[in-house]
């Protein structure tokens, strides 16, 4: 069987930011620490929530050896290495490893409007120059791209190819690709309005922007749902809907961002072009933080 990197939930953690829009890095550390206290099982550094899109190479080698040394190995740390340039890519990856991270996340290629075979070779070239467990980052709502389940099943007989973040949204889809792919993937949903769906197809966990507010109802619903618990599990997921609408009312990170700035964070601003969130988006946001106790 290939390494399992987390099983549960793990936050894709946002880049605190200072009003000139430069990494705020102790208030990074202590958005770890809260997230590990309450109960989240890996923290995925880089990724988009962490607006990687906007930050330099350097930003970024600095932004995993910060979370590396935060997180001391109480949980693992997952770096978000991927472009759509593969020898960039492979630089990132060979970095992350240096810095000690314990896994990589790789999004499909964007922009490039790669073939399925290129899609398959971009992935097993990025593989092979490194040890460290992949995780594939399906987002086609981002990229333009979508991995068709026969290609994930190609992607599968690769040995650190070991996982896929699943945020098509296609059930359907992931369904086709589970049954293809056997043991050979693990699956973790990346969109919050499909953990218990996704754990429903034999899915493992969830890298999670919700985690940002609620780390330790994330993690339960995965728990519950491991240890029998469906019902449960079902129940936190049905009761967390208005609060998974809200914080993607707009682009994400802005409301996230957003919110964990009214909890009291100094998450600071978005770089741009991502923009502050409109007044009507942000009551909504309070309106729901507020029914879930997150606000006075």
């Amino acid at each position: 069987m290939k390494k399992r990197i987390f099983t549960g939930a793990g936050v894709a953690i946002l880049t605190p930011m200072h009003p000139d829009g430069s990494i705020n890095f102790p208030e990074l550390g202590r958005l770890i620490d809260w997230q590990i206290e309450g109960s989240t099982d890996a923290i995925i550094i880089c990724g988009t929530t962490g607006e990687t899109p906007t930050l330099t190479d350097e930003e970024q080698r600095q932004l995993i050896a910060f979370a590396v040394e935060r997180v001391a190995g109480r949980v693992p740390v997952i770096a978000g290495t991927g472009t759509n340039d593969t020898s960039r890519t492979i630089s990132r990856c060979k970095a992350a490893k240096e810095l000690g991270a314990d896994g990589l996340l790789v999004v499909t290629p964007y922009y490039n409007k790669a073939s399925q075979r290129g899609i398959v070779a971009h992935y097993n070239a990025v593989a092979d120059a490194t040890d460290l467990p992949l995780i594939v980052y399906h987002i086609p709502g981002r990229t333009g791209l979508t991995i068709a389940p026969k290609t994930f099943a190609e992607l599968a007989k690769h040995p650190n190819i070991v996982a896929v973040k699943e945020a098509s949204g296609n059930i359907s889809a992931i369904a086709e690709t589970r049954f293809l792919c056997g043991d050979g993937l693990d699956f973790y949903s990346g969109e919050d309005a499909q953990i218990v769906p996704i754990l429903s197809l034999g899915g493992i966990g969830v890298i999670s922007v919700l985690s940002h507010l609620v780390p330790k109802q994330v993690h339960d619903m995965c728990a519950l749902y491991f240890a029998g618990k469906t019902a449960e599990s079902a129940a936190l997921q049905i009761g967390l809907m208005d609060l998974i609408r809200a914080i993607f009312i707009d682009v994400n990170p802005i409301p996230v961002k957003e919110a964990v700035n009214l909890m009291g964070f100094a998450a600071g601003p978005c770089r741009m072009p991502l923009s502050p969130m409109d007044e009507k988006d942000r009551d909504v946001l309070i309106a729901a933080m507020k029914r879930h106790g997150l606000l006075a």
